[in-house]
Formats: structure tokens, sequence, C-alpha cells
């Protein structure tokens, strides 16, 4: 090649594409919190806890075992939209319930090109979670008015679902093998919880 000639073009690797950001979302106890910071750590961008924007008034409604309705979330997803906004470029991974349509439209709004990972299960498996786990805000009480507030992800939804019922680490690949390009869903489960894949 002669030393004028400008370099060949060189085909787009992995560092080419655009960060992932993400939404892992779910009902409370299933493992949004956990499964999030280990796909930011995995992934090596940022990670959030929509739960650290709540006001103060929204977690004192909560612990009162009363559930929020879509006047106090509205404020709560716009900051975590935000959030993924200003993420947008260098990619993020944020937790957050997201249970509505409606909802993930809110942050869609400020982040077009976000992913959710929806962490399904059972109800009574995700009851049994958080009857166990101490000191967090959501009782166990509400777990029942979650799912009953749960809509799916819809096929116009870029997301994948996950089972939350299998460990950390199974579900960081599956998720990537269901992102990576030309890449299989993970195996379905029985009750048909995981294994739609990626939707675009």
């Amino acid at each position: 090649m002669n030393p004028t000639d400008p370099p060949p073009p060189t085909s787009p690797g992995p560092a080419a594409q655009t960060p992932p950001l993400l939404v892992v979302m779910g009902v409370t106890g299933s493992g949004k919190t956990t499964v999030g910071a280990a796909l930011a750590q995995r992934l090596r961008v940022p990670f959030a806890d929509a739960d650290d924007f709540h006001s103060p008034a929204s977690i004192a409604k909560m612990s009162a075992g009363i559930p929020l309705d879509d006047d106090d979330r509205l404020p709560w997803l716009r900051a975590i939209g935000a959030w993924l906004a200003a993420h947008a470029a260098g990619g993020g991974v944020v937790s957050c319930s997201a249970l509505k349509r409606s909802y993930r439209d809110v942050l869609r709004e400020s982040a077009p090109q976000v992913c959710f990972v929806h962490l399904a299960g059972d109800q009574q498996v995700v009851s049994r979670r958080v009857a166990g786990r101490p000191g967090h805000f959501m009782p166990a009480s509400l777990v029942a008015s979650q799912f009953a507030t749960l809509e799916p992800l819809r096929p116009d939804e870029h997301g994948v679902v996950l089972d939350l019922t299998h460990d950390v680490d199974r579900l960081v690949e599956d998720y990537l093998a269901a992102a990576s390009p030309g890449g299989a869903p993970p195996p379905a489960d029985p009750g048909g919880a995981a294994g739609r894949g990626e939707r675009s």
C-alpha cells in the first residue's frame, strides 16, 4: 500500500457497537438489583437502583403497606428516564419494576433505545423470597398487588424475558446469549416464563 493511501476501512467489532442501555424489570423480590448489578459489572457500564430515586414520601407509603399510585410514580419514572438519557452514549443498567406498559413508555420517551430485561416467575416463589428478606421497605403484602399491576412485555417492546429462578450467573449468560447477534434465546422453562428471546 502506498504510504499516502488512506487506511482500508475496518469492520465494526464489539467495541464499535452501541453500549447496552438496560432496564432490569420485574416485581419486588424478582432479583432486579442483584441481576442488574451483575449485568452492569459484566458489561462494564454504570449501575443504578430505582429504589434510590423514590421520594421519602413514597418510601413511607410503601413501608406502611400502601401501594403507590401513578401520580406517585410519575416523577420517579421521569428521574429514572433522565438517568438513562444521561447514560445513553456510554451505556448503563438500572433496576426498575417498570410493571406497566405506560411506565415503560415514560422511560422510552427519555431513552428510546432502552432494552428491558424482565425477570419473570411464579408469585408464590417471589412471596417466599420477599418474606425472607429483612430490612427492605417493601413488605411481602404488596407482592400480590405488584403481580396484579404487572403488564408483561408486548411483542413490539424491545426486551427479553428470563426465568427469575435461575442463579445470577445463569441469568447474565442467558441475557448475553439472547442479545448477541444471531444468538439463541434462553431455553424455555416449563411454565413459559422465559425463553421468548430478544424482541426488537
